[in-house]
């Protein structure tokens, strides 16, 4: 008898998962205006819309708890929902949290674990509206749903970029992902000798990237003081190159960015080449900014041009001229998307 064909999922990649898992699901209810394929779905049926996005964090996969404090944590898992939120215009609202348990935990860490949600809860002005605890053999496993609202005439999709729009992006890069290199290095220090303090006062700004990223909310409310609408938007959570190449599958377009236009803070900078690392290596492909990857077209400019916290790193291009990275000595590099894989 032939053998049962086996794939494994990680032929196909997160992505390439969600490509075929998605395939033959059709919505029924014309209130379901956007599925799967974007940073969350649409909901509504008028000028008032609802998004609502929901993200697992896994014990082992996401976090070591060897160097993420609970509170941290909690803050974490509602920030990278809102920052979803965030990437759709929208304003979130509300969250639910699902959070499974191993006999290892105690009340006085689900506490502290809560704290930090709450926290965030009070930082970004949601409502916790319930959710589910269940027993977990395999660790802490948190899940959270957030929900926004956005007017119709708002909402960025990643599907709108044109043409000669120009590429920003928000805060710095790379940080998250040189901050956490230098916490996985002190706690290998640790396991080989515990005597040993983790040295990590040099790195302030990179591991509090790690452990506590903030949604860019304050970007969303500034685009709506000025009346400014991204023409596409995804946030920054798998690295810069494979975000842009979702905005570029999405929208059927190209892009050109260019390496001296890349935001890179100057601790993230220097830690890398401490690290043995590529800084610009570090910006594409890191994850877990939690910035905003957005377009805009030429006649908003001027409302983002002394913007300090955002910066203009490249233009839409036709699909056919391809993703490119124009390096400092100015070559055209081949953008490649080899971000967090899932699988």
């Amino acid at each position: 008898m032939d053998k049962e064909k086996r794939t494994e999922i990680s032929s196909l990649g997160e992505f390439g998962l969600i490509d075929l898992i998605s395939e033959d699901i059709k919505s029924n209810h014309a209130s379901s205006i956007k599925g799967i394929g974007d940073d969350a779905a649409v909901i509504g049926d008028g000028e008032d819309l609802r998004v609502v996005t929901t993200d697992l964090l896994l014990e082992g996969v996401h976090f070591d708890l060897s160097f993420t404090p609970l509170k941290h944590l909690g803050f974490k898992a509602v920030a990278v929902n809102v920052s979803d939120v965030a990437a759709m215009n929208a304003i979130p609202t509300q969250i639910t949290v699902g959070i499974g348990l191993s006999s290892r935990f105690s009340v006085e860490a689900v506490e502290e674990l809560y704290k930090g949600i709450k926290l965030a809860a009070t930082h970004y002005n949601v409502d916790i509206v319930g959710g589910d605890t269940t027993s977990s053999r395999a660790g802490l496993v948190l899940s959270i749903t957030a929900i926004g609202e956005v007017k119709k005439k708002d909402i960025s999709y990643r599907s709108g970029a044109k043409v000669n729009d120009i590429i920003c992006a928000t805060g710095d890069l790379g940080g998250a992902f040189v901050g956490l290199q230098v916490l996985e290095r002190e706690k290998q220090v640790f396991l080989s000798n515990p005597n040993m303090q983790p040295e990590l006062d040099k790195y302030p700004y990179i591991t509090q990237r790690q452990l506590k990223p903030d949604a860019r909310m304050d970007i969303i409310h500034e685009f709506k003081e000025m009346g400014l609408v991204p023409t596409s938007m995804i946030d920054i959570s798998d690295g810069l190159a494979s975000e842009l190449f979702h905005i570029c599958k999405a929208s059927d377009v190209g892009v050109a960015i260019y390496e001296d236009k890349l935001p890179i803070d100057k601790q993230t900078y220097d830690t890398a080449f401490e690290l043995n690392l590529d800084p610009t290596t570090c910006v594409l492909n890191g994850g877990e900014d939690y910035e905003l990857l957005f377009t805009i077209s030429q006649k908003d400019f001027d409302k983002l041009e002394k913007h300090p916290d955002i910066h203009f790193i490249g233009h839409v291009t036709e699909k056919d001229n391809g993703k490119y990275l124009i390096s400092k000595s100015g070559t055209a590099l081949p953008l490649k998307a080899q971000g967090w894989s899932h699988f």
